[in-house]
């Protein structure tokens, strides 16, 4: 893996000349920057090492106007150099960028005094021991600190040296950037530009997998795909890039208006477009008196500016019992409203900070980044936010897993995924435990009571019963409408096949308990009725009622038990001719649009029958209506 190292310190210490030194390359790209002398803009530039690797680099501005610009690159580093002039000593941004590499997690650095020819040895020894102090204080303690002059090369072996055990101690560390898992590619832009004959460019560090050219990459924000048609590793086209690092990526299928910095390019699932995260804020070091460094914990409400990759955005913390949870190692729970979508996973690390007076106020990382919305949220508390966090932060994937489940109450379920105990699994989803016992306890109350009500009915109606399943489950997780029906259709065969109902045709009943027996000569008459509706033109059901002297119980049961189907007050087939109405409708659909004339030809009946048959049919979902004829709709039977 090609690890990615970002420059930090004050203005005009010289981060830009030591990174020229080093490598010979000048980070500072822009006309304005080599005239004002100042890095104002994320520069790069890369080392070949005496073993024949890499090392690439991200030169940041020092200027305190420049924050944001600092973080673009610090946002998709793996290690930290810090540079500090030996003439001046450490600075305000000095300590600003220490606590921001601190907020972003980054554990493995160098720290470099430069200018020492401009000083006395004494004096290079106390800003050698100033820098120590400062680091011992952050996640960068006892990283080794160097003297070094830019100008005439001093000690410049020494940090190559290193620079390579640096390089080492990163992909030594399962948890750096460089090495932590990932289900695919993702790199953050942080440039895109034109190239005349080419087209758009962007460039960014690259994570993950395997970069080929010619690859599929989804833009996130956003709704299309695009295609890496060029890679360039330093300038140098390739074909593949397998060790992450700087990559410049040309890009097709898309317009410059849709890219930006802060947008991933991925083929990572778990990289989505969200405008509200779930997060754990850690307090910035203490490193100097200034009163933001102590504004901890962050207000309720507070309106901050999170740093997440090379994305920007306005932030602010949720203010709700359900948004906050404290931990007890002093750490928080918060939720963060964005003031726009951008790209995030679950472990992605953040910087938020106080607009004004500007200044650092947390660090963090994801927990969640699509936290439970609408009627899943209902089931956020301290305490399930509490015990996700514990579990992620005790590196628990069982228990992890289970909290997410009872934050969320239903979760889609990866194949070969376990189920957890708090869990039951209906297809590619899984519903907590508590939700789905209650739900099945309500269906089965729902069926008891259709009895009690009609105790001469065969059954209570499938689709009444499913109906009610599908309103129950959305008033408490959080489901489209195809979720909770393949939810609901689970729950229901869980329950059939477990015995606890039991299902005819199109109805459900108590297997325990014995429907009413009709007299036999009701039942005769429902006979006779039956036969006379099972005709492509059946008699109006009013006459046909009259004629079978079938009383209004026993209607009642053929209609509950979908031996006869009503489609309009006075119009009704038998449920088998219906059947094969319906059957002859869909084939006549199948190879394109179904007309009114087509369908009366094939059945033999008359415009009055048709018309309803095929409004009864779009009411069911069965067929569609379309400016041409009907076709297939959404719940015709495959």
């Amino acid at each position: 893996m090609t690890v990615v190292v970002g420059t930090a310190g004050h203005i005009d210490h010289g981060k830009t000349t030591l990174l020229r030194a080093l490598t010979g390359i000048d980070a500072d790209r822009l006309p304005e920057e080599r005239r004002r002398g100042m890095t104002i803009d994320v520069g790069y530039a890369h080392l070949a090492l005496p073993d024949g690797s890499e090392l690439d680099f991200v030169d940041v501005p020092g200027h305190d106007r420049l924050v944001g610009n600092m973080l673009v690159g610090a946002g998709e580093i793996d290690a930290a150099l810090l540079v500090v002039a030996a003439d001046d000593g450490p600075r305000a941004q000095t300590v600003e960028h220490l606590e921001l590499l601190d907020a972003l997690g980054i554990r493995h650095g160098i720290a470099v005094v430069t200018k020492t020819d401009l000083v006395s040895e004494e004096r290079t020894a106390r800003v050698v021991a100033a820098a120590q102090d400062l680091l011992g204080r952050t996640a960068l303690a006892g990283s080794p600190v160097l003297a070094v002059s830019s100008a005439q090369g001093d000690g410049l072996d020494q940090l190559q040296s290193a620079l390579l055990a640096l390089r080492d101690r990163v992909l030594a560390d399962p948890t750096a950037p460089a090495r932590s898992g990932s289900n695919g590619v993702r790199l953050a832009i942080d440039r895109v530009f034109s190239v005349r004959g080419r087209g758009i460019v962007v460039t960014g560090s690259l994570r993950g997998a395997r970069l080929d050219r010619g690859a599929t990459l989804r833009p996130v924000p956003g709704h299309d795909t695009v295609r890496a048609r060029e890679l360039q590793v330093h300038g140098q086209p390739v074909d593949l890039v397998t060790d992450g690092g700087r990559v410049a990526i040309n890009l097709a299928g898309t317009d410059r208006e849709e890219l930006s910095r802060g947008v991933v390019l991925t083929t990572d699932p778990a990289v989505r477009a969200t405008d509200r995260l779930l997060a754990i804020l850690d307090p910035v070091p203490k490193l100097d008196d200034r009163a933001a460094a102590s504004a901890w914990p962050l207000r309720p409400g507070a309106l901050l500016r999170l740093h997440l990759g090379t994305a920007a955005v306005e932030a602010r913390l949720g203010r709700g019992r359900r948004d906050a949870a404290d931990l007890p190692d002093g750490r928080r729970v918060v939720t963060l409203r964005l003031g726009r979508p951008i790209a995030a996973a679950t472990g992605d690390p953040f910087v938020l900070r106080v607009p004004s007076p500007a200044a650092t106020a947390a660090g963090g990382f994801v927990l969640e980044s699509a936290p439970p919305v609408g009627a899943s949220r209902r089931r956020a508390s301290p305490e399930t936010l509490r015990a996700l966090a514990m579990a992620r932060l005790a590196g628990d994937a069982a228990a992890e897993h289970e909290a997410r489940l009872a934050l969320h109450g239903l979760l889609p379920r990866r194949e070969g995924e376990p189920i957890p105990a708090i869990g039951r699994g209906f297809g590619p989803w899984l519903l907590a435990v508590g939700i789905a016992d209650g739900l099945e306890e309500a269906t089965v109350r729902l069926v008891d009571a259709h009895h009690d009500a009609e105790p001469l009915a065969a059954g209570a109606p499938l689709a009444e019963v499913r109906r009610a399943l599908i309103r129950s489950l959305r008033r408490q997780v959080t489901a489209d409408d195809r979720t909770a029906s393949a939810v609901a259709d689970g729950l229901l065969d869980g329950l059939v096949g477990g015995g606890r109902l039991a299902r005819t045709a199109d109805l459900l009943r108590d297997p325990r308990r014995s429907t009413g027996e009709l007299p036999p000569e009701v039942r005769a008459a429902m006979d006779r009725l039956e036969r006379a509706l099972a005709a492509p033109a059946p008699p109006p059901l009013a006459e046909a009622i009259r004629l079978a002297r079938c009383p209004a119980e026993g209607v009642r049961a053929l209609e509950t038990a979908g031996r006869i189907v009503r489609v309009e007050p006075d119009l009704a087939w038998a449920g088998t001719t219906y059947r094969e109405l319906e059957a002859v409708a869909l084939r006549l659909a199948d190879p394109g649009p179904l007309t009114p004339a087509a369908l009366r030809d094939a059945t033999g009946t008359s415009r009055k029958y048709v018309m309803a048959l095929l409004e009864d049919l779009d009411r069911r979902g069965v067929l569609r209506r379309t400016p041409d004829g009907h076709v297939r709709g959404p719940r015709a039977p495959r």
